[in-house]
């Protein structure tokens, strides 16, 4: 892997992460089209998803702060209902990471034409976005559940976690700024357990084939493209623009069709 490749796929990562368009999709695209071999794929994909978890510490810092102080208070408190909720929302991927990922791997891997039918399904979730009626309330257990079954959903590479969780959201009426900030940090320990598992199964790190510089360059990529991306959109879904990126996921599906 060279580090241009690695500046596009760290830069595909970090923004596709947190925009509605499906990092998961982009990424099997992106490694079909460069012909990334598979462990370095592998190797690639954990110092990636760790810069992508480091933009969410950065971005929700504060948020995150206020959360770990309330739950060191030891009681039931605004914090631990809130915590509670995103452990809720973690079973449903769990479930389907711990027990049937070797299974959805299988199913798409290298597979453009099945990645680009996924884009359109979140295409479809963001336009129908606007049928949805905010009621203007916040996230409850059963809200947070659901949620989690579309975070468990993206899983297949096309579904975008963050338009499935926040579309959701919305469809279940809760407050724009409130559903962004809760799709945001209910990933934050899915992907730290997504990337523990991948080092769990890479024996071998193929660090030395890759490079130091080129997987520094992905790390910094999608660190900094993260970044910008999560902020983004946070703006983005409080003025409710999703539609742009419907129309985005329409023609990137259009092209991975086309290819495969």
């Amino acid at each position: 892997m060279t580090w241009i490749e690695a500046l596009i796929l760290g830069l595909l990562q970090g923004l596709t992460e947190f925009l509605p368009v499906s990092s998961s999709g982009h990424l099997e695209l992106g490694k079909v089209v460069l012909d990334i071999e598979a462990k370095e794929n592998l190797t690639f994909s954990i110092i990636v998803h760790a810069a992508t978890v480091l933009s969410i510490i950065v971005v929700f810092s504060r948020d995150i702060r206020e959360l770990a102080a309330g739950i060191l208070k030891f009681e039931w408190n605004e914090s631990t209902i809130y915590s509670a909720k995103i452990v809720i929302s973690m079973i449903p991927v769990a479930i389907v990471g711990i027990f049937f990922m070797s299974e959805v791997e299988s199913v798409y891997t290298g597979n453009i034409v099945f990645v680009g039918s996924m884009l359109l399904v979140t295409a479809s979730l963001l336009m129908l976005t606007y049928l949805a009626k905010s009621r203007d309330k916040d996230v409850t257990y059963r809200d947070a559940f659901v949620m989690g079954l579309a975070q468990a959903f993206a899983v297949l590479p096309g579904i975008s976690r963050s338009g499935a969780t926040i579309a959701t959201g919305l469809f279940l009426g809760v407050r724009k700024d409130l559903v962004t900030r809760f799709s945001f940090l209910m990933v934050l320990v899915p992907i730290i357990g997504a990337t523990f598992f991948d080092i769990i199964r890479t024996s071998e790190p193929e660090v030395v084939t890759i490079g130091f510089i080129p997987l520094m360059t992905g790390f910094m990529a999608a660190f900094l493209s993260g970044v910008f991306a999560c902020r983004i959109m946070l703006r983005v879904v409080r003025k409710g623009k999703l539609i742009y990126f419907a129309i985005y996921c329409i023609l990137v599906a259009s092209i991975a069709i086309s290819l495969g």
